[in-house]
């Protein structure tokens, strides 16, 4: 039986996290500032130690990798876009947009599953898509209920639709794609990712339909977060744009559900979405402005789940 949560998720240290120029044109999250380069590779990585520290006191375990110094990869702190685990062993590897993020992609980090008994049935490499300027970024254009079997998808620079059945048809899963976009200057965007504006937990589903302009998808959206068990809670373009839509359950070594969600995400919560959420599942709220601003990603995207069974 498939499990919507894990316990282990895995985290990559940055060497050298930073803006990066080649993802800031589809991405409105990122902000640049004129700090110096290791000065903002020290504040990301104290955060990153402050966050790992949160999740093994709450008793989720937590497989830390250092980012290579070389070459230089200002994303490789985000590694669910380039792997996703499941549980019948695979593993899938996903093509990427931007070239220098193709760099993270580590036959290494594979390796060291592997080698601490974890077991890997089958890898498949999706990054022949780069060829035709295809892509499909892991869990950050893919929101899976994987109970379910449903992959949630808004079509973008970084989704596109024949990737996006191809992962469908490997894995087994029904897609449900859509258009969500953002106004940013008075210009309408696709939104970059599927997993800033949506997250689905093993009971409930957060998500901003109001960046749903098309009436049918919006609805076919809700009615399928409600035919498959899930209490919908709506967020706004506000909230989403702090992060709220961008977050992960997870269960620790005790079995207990835990909602993790940046301090950002938190605060631009209203009353009765912490209170409904707290229903479900505890949360915890690690502080990362440094890698939110200059990264334009959160919590969720740091944490690569770990679904493989161990020997």
């Amino acid at each position: 039986m498939p499990t919507q949560t894990t316990s282990t998720v895995l985290m990559v240290r940055p060497a050298n996290f930073g803006f990066n120029p080649e993802t800031a044109a589809n991405n409105f999250y990122q902000q640049n500032d004129d700090r110096d380069s290791q000065e903002i590779n020290k504040i990301a990585q104290k955060e990153f130690d402050g966050f790992v520290s949160l999740l093994e006191k709450n008793g989720i375990n937590t497989i830390v990798v250092q980012d290579s110094a070389e070459p230089k990869k200002p994303d490789a702190i985000f590694p669910n876009n380039w792997f996703s685990t499941h549980e019948d062993g695979k593993v899938i590897i996903y093509p990427m947009f931007s070239p220098n993020r193709r760099l993270e992609r580590r036959k290494d980090i594979i390796e060291k599953l592997i080698q601490t008994g974890y077991q890997v049935n089958e890898i498949i490499d999706l990054g022949f898509f780069e060829e035709d300027e295809q892509f499909l970024e892991g869990t950050g254009s893919m929101i899976l209920d994987r109970v379910n079997k449903i992959a949630y998808a808004c079509r973008s620079l970084r989704t596109h639709q024949v990737p996006l059945q191809y992962f469908g048809r490997l894995c087994g899963y029904e897609i449900i794609d859509f258009e969500a976009s953002q106004t940013i200057n008075d210009i309408s965007t696709p939104i970059y990712h599927t997993n800033v504006m949506m997250h689905v937990g093993s009971e409930i589903a957060i998500v901003c339909l109001d960046s749903i302009a098309n009436t049918s998808e919006r609805l076919a959206l809700h009615s399928k977060f409600e035919n498959s068990g899930k209490k919908t809670i709506p967020i706004t373009i506000k909230q989403k744009f702090n992060f709220a839509g961008n977050m992960l359950e997870v269960h620790n070594r005790q079995g207990q559900k835990i909602t993790i969600m940046s301090k950002t995400a938190f605060d631009s919560l209203n009353k009765s979405q912490k209170e409904t959420i707290s229903k479900h599942t505890q949360i915890i709220t690690p502080n990362i402005p440094t890698i939110e601003k200059l990264g334009g990603g959160s919590v969720r995207c740091m944490m690569a789940e770990i679904f493989l069974h161990r020997d």
